[in-house]
């Protein structure tokens, strides 16, 4: 589901085979048809690299804000069907209520430890989040231990909160191999100045900020420095909270999205964030295996080129009520 099959790489044999059976019957002949068709390789897995250390992440990841109080299998499930899709980035937070209990559990169950690249956020004070409001070393210390493992890939500070504080220790973890990369976040326009004071501030290997084809803020200044200092960038709430794919609900597809092997709302969206130069990821959030498979869809196929995606917001923007 949602993903693109090209059907021009099917190889010689197989075509070769059909030659030799065509004589055959009519229901023989439609059940061969069917084994080519599930043999055919899909579309490669859309990639792209971490400035810092050019390690390539495919193109989208899991947001997982909303798994607090989710059933354990359902995100197990998700979770498994992610990686089978060739997905890799889950992004979490201490913020997230027991989101980090959920994913440390669904990779034991899934035997998938270790194979994720996984994203997690503090902020110094805890600011009475979820956890006993633990901040810093404490909060650290707890997503390990909720997400089983010793080291996470991305440490970020959340919302901004704390970043010159928590700067020095984060340096610290990281020489120490306790974490692999050091990022910041915010999921809002009102934060995007501080944002870019940070950025010139600090050496950072990523930031996390929001970005759809709805909320364009960030491609003026935060894009462009990202690229220009060499930051990798996760794309946040590239739904827009879900406010803009329900809107996409009540407006048809156009037909030339088939043209970037998009075939659904959700892979229209996610095709314009993470088709910009300084996208590395998008991490829409999902607690259904059926809306991970669409949204993985995104990572396939082609992505717009420059006047695709100009043709791509004209058009949302025309049908803005």
């Amino acid at each position: 589901h949602g993903l693109t099959d090209d059907m021009s790489t099917v190889d010689g044999p197989h075509c070769t085979r059909r030659r030799a059976l065509v004589g055959l019957a009519a229901g023989a002949g439609a059940l061969l048809g069917a084994r080519v068709a599930a043999a055919a390789p899909q579309a490669a897995l859309i990639t792209k690299a971490i400035p810092a250390t050019g390690e390539k992440l495919p193109v989208i990841g899991l947001g997982t804000d909303k798994f607090r109080n989710t059933d354990q299998e359902a995100i197990t499930a998700e979770i498994r069907r992610m990686s089978q899709l060739g997905g890799k980035v889950i992004d979490t937070a201490a913020a997230y209520g027991d989101s980090e209990a959920l994913i440390g559990q669904a990779l034991a169950a899934a035997g998938l430890g270790g194979r994720m690249f996984l994203a997690t956020k503090l902020t110094a004070g805890g600011n009475g989040y979820f956890g006993g409001g633990l901040g810093g070393a404490a909060s650290f210390e707890r997503s390990l231990a909720l997400l089983k493992t010793q080291r996470v890939d991305l440490l970020q500070v959340h919302n901004l909160d704390g970043v010159d504080e928590l700067m020095p220790q984060l340096q610290q973890w990281k020489q120490a191999g306790r974490i692999r990369y050091i990022g910041i976040t915010t999921s809002r326009v009102s934060q995007h100045e501080q944002l870019l004071e940070f950025m010139r501030r600090h050496p950072l290997d990523f930031i996390q900020v929001d970005y759809s084809i709805d909320n364009r803020d960030a491609a003026s200044k935060v894009l462009p420095l990202a690229a220009q200092r060499g930051m990798a960038v996760l794309a946040n709430v590239p739904f827009g909270f879900g406010a803009t794919l329900r809107q996409a609900q009540t407006r048809k597809l156009p037909a030339w999205a088939a043209d970037i092997d998009v075939t659904s709302w959700g892979q229209f969206m996610l095709k314009y964030v993470v088709s910009h130069p300084a996208v590395t990821c998008a991490i829409p959030g999902s607690t259904q295996v059926a809306h991970l498979e669409d949204n993985q869809g995104a990572a396939r196929g082609r992505l717009p080129d420059e006047a695709q995606r100009r043709k791509m917001e004209q058009f949302w923007d025309a049908g803005r009520g």
